[in-house]
């Protein structure tokens, strides 16, 4: 198991391979869907994102309501897949990796690579261990999206696998 303390280098990155088991800590954001497509219309205006890309992980997810006491409710990763003709484009502005579930199509591959950027799988029905790991949620860009919106997790201690990793491994292949 390794310890991955955010924000991630590409040192660190280089040091990571496809089956690597991982405690993430520090801050990852959200974003699904809908969020990517925000995202996406604001690079091509020419708009500044209300939060930074690079270097940044994006959990494919959308926590639900916090109970009382506790930063996050369940927060379990989307099908990374819904997420393919985004992903590319926001590694090549500096994205430093994401989170999700199920493979990635190969143009993401190619991005990994040509980025230094890594591919974590979360566990599918597992959003109530992913929550407990959330020490802090806060909202910070489309709240009108909701659950979609883009939320700034703290989080200690995630469990994720690397799934594709910088030189082309894929534990789906």
């Amino acid at each position: 198991m390794k310890t991955l303390t955010l924000p991630l280098t590409k040192e660190q990155v280089k040091k990571l391979h496809a089956g690597d088991s991982v405690l993430i800590s520090g801050v990852i954001l959200t974003a699904r869907d809908c969020a990517h497509k925000r995202i996406t219309e604001y690079i091509a205006e020419g708009k500044q994102l209300p939060f930074e890309l690079k270097d940044a992980i994006i959990y494919y997810a959308g926590p639900c309501p916090a109970k009382p006491g506790m930063a996050s409710g369940s927060c379990g990763p989307t099908t990374s897949a819904r997420m393919d003709s985004f992903a590319p484009a926001l590694l090549d502005l500096g994205l430093g990796g994401m989170i999700g579930k199920g493979e990635m199509c190969p143009e993401v591959a190619e991005a990994l690579i040509r980025n230094t950027a890594v591919y974590f799988a979360a566990i599918g029905g597992a959003g109530a261990l992913y929550g407990s790991a959330i020490k802090k949620s806060d909202c910070i860009a489309f709240p009108d999206l909701l659950s979609e919106a883009v939320y700034r997790l703290e989080v200690e201690n995630f469990p994720a696998v690397v799934a594709m990793d910088c030189y082309g491994g894929n534990i789906y292949r």
